[in-house]
């Protein structure tokens, strides 16, 4: 449902005012309230959204604004001090919302209707203003990112992009408080209606049956809930890249714990293409914190410098410097994808303490060759400032493979128990037979695991990457995507 508006004749000397279709208005202050967002604490996750954009505009103030009925609301305020609302008319931010693309003023001054504005003409007097409507999967605008500056300036489209990705990551975190929110005020009513049962029961037989239900139905709600919070930190699907196969696995150790592990594969410019896979030490919400942290600022830093070295180093300032990280660092592998015009890729990898990936082709006579791709020197990324990164270059063309996975995988123990090791899965990947692609490798990894007595005692994720052959393969580029909660088997484990 997009946003309507129409222009009202403007006074002399002025430009027009779009005007909220009236129906369309209705429904979006549905969607404010359906969010439950006004008049809320201060969040550490939005405060972070605007400090971000404060420092990557190079911005004074940045804001994330919700528009009511008659007001602008921050939510959040980075630099911007005792403004907890202001009026809507004149508003930037309520012309922001009636926009399909970001707003932004050069010079207010030079503006007819942001010149009237409070935050214009008063004591702050801003000079530059942009903002990124926060849009739902309707299509509702629900309020604003904003960077404003007390000079003239002007910004560039890619600029435009980064604050529009700034506004989706906000979206991202009000569905998620929406989520908690819902799952707790189903947790309180079944609370209340448990109570009431007991009440009503007596005998101590069936006060016995209700607290076994009860046990169950809190296993059941907390392994839901952890299925629920680990999906918002992956993502639904892999994308197709033309010209390549992707294929991953991601599987949990306990259905009761948010693991630590996490990838993406996602767009840049020019036609390239980043990935990156990781753990964070640990598991259960705080470690849920940081692996959301490090993929939206993985993603962030990508869109404005795709150096993989470069991307792993805006990682490890982060995680050093925001609170919500504590003491928890991360192993990471980031990669960037850049298409060769006679077919294939080249692929620059740079690491940060993960453990190496492998580079997987045949050779002449049809066996498969494994090459260790370590850049040598990358440490744990959130572990030390000034800490270095590694990286290297190489080619991945047709009938070649890259494999990324956490540890979860070699620290899987055979029969004897001992663990699987690095040398173990070189020499696992070495065995293979055939033609050598994404999908194999994964699913062949998964049956290794599937074959181990207790298999993996940890998360594991998996990527793969490979070129096919060009009579192999639709133009398109071909996707896998699963993901696994644990087993019953290992409720009893536990």
């Amino acid at each position: 449902m997009m946003q309507q508006a129409s222009a009202t004749d403007p006074a002399p000397g002025r430009r027009p005012e779009l005007v909220p279709d009236p129906d369309v208005e209705t429904a979006r202050i549905a969607a404010v309230r359906r969010y439950d967002i006004l008049d809320t604490p201060p969040d550490g996750a939005f405060d972070r959204v605007a400090a971000m954009a404060a420092r990557l505009f190079d911005v004074p103030v940045a804001t994330v604004t919700i528009v009511d009925t008659d007001r602008i609301w921050f939510k959040a305020a980075h630099g911007l001090e005792g403004v907890a609302e202001i009026g809507r008319d004149p508003g930037l931010c309520g012309s922001a919302i009636l926009r399909d693309d970001a707003m932004v003023i050069p010079d207010t001054l030079q503006d007819p209707v942001a010149v009237d504005n409070p935050l214009v003409a008063g004591e702050m007097g801003v000079r530059f203003y942009a903002a990124a409507p926060i849009i739902t999967p309707e299509g509702h605008r629900l309020g604003t990112v904003n960077v404003l500056d007390t000079r003239p300036r002007a910004i560039t489209e890619e600029d435009t992009a980064t604050l529009a990705d700034l506004a989706a990551i906000v979206l991202d975190e009000m569905e998620l408080r929406l989520s908690a929110l819902r799952a707790l005020h189903d947790e309180q009513a079944r609370r209340e209606a448990e109570k009431r049962h007991t009440e009503a029961e007596r005998a101590r037989a069936e006060a016995e049956r209700a607290a076994r239900e009860k046990a169950e139905q809190d296993r059941a709600a907390i392994a839901a809930f952890a299925s629920t919070l680990q999906r918002t930190l992956l993502p639904p699907a892999l994308p197709v890249v033309p010209g390549l196969e992707l294929a991953c696995h991601y599987r949990t150790a306990s259905a009761h714990d948010v693991g630590g592990d996490f990838y993406d594969v996602f767009p840049l410019d020019g036609g390239r293409w980043a990935f990156f896979l990781g753990d964070v030490c640990g598991k259960g919400p705080e470690a849920a914190t940081v692996t959301a942290l490090a993929r939206h600022t993985l993603r962030t830093a990508a869109q404005i410098n795709a150096e993989p070295v470069t991307v792993l180093s805006a990682l490890n300032t982060m995680l050093l410097t925001d609170v919500t990280a504590g003491h928890r660092f991360c192993t990471v592998l980031f990669g960037l994808l850049e298409p060769r015009e006679n077919g294939g890729f080249t692929v620059t990898v740079a690491t940060g303490g993960h453990p190496p990936a492998y580079h997987v082709r045949p050779d002449d006579i049809g066996a498969v060759r494994v090459r260790t791709v370590r850049p040598q020197g990358g440490m744990l990324v959130g572990a030390f400032f000034e800490a270095p990164f590694a990286q290297t270059t190489f080619s991945l063309t047709a009938g070649e493979s890259l494999f990324l996975y956490t540890d979860g995988l070699i620290e899987a123990r055979d029969t004897e128990g001992a663990m699987l090791g690095e040398d173990g899965l070189t020499g696992f990947l070495h065995q293979r037979t055939g033609l050598v692609t994404a999908t194999s490798l994964v699913e062949d990894s998964i049956t290794l695991l599937a074959s181990l007595p207790d298999g993996a005692g940890d998360d594991v994720a998996l990527l793969a990457l490979s070129v096919p052959h060009p009579h192999t393969t639709p133009d398109g580029g071909v996707a896998a995507t699963t993901h696994t909660a644990a087993t019953p088997d290992h409720f009893g484990q536990e």
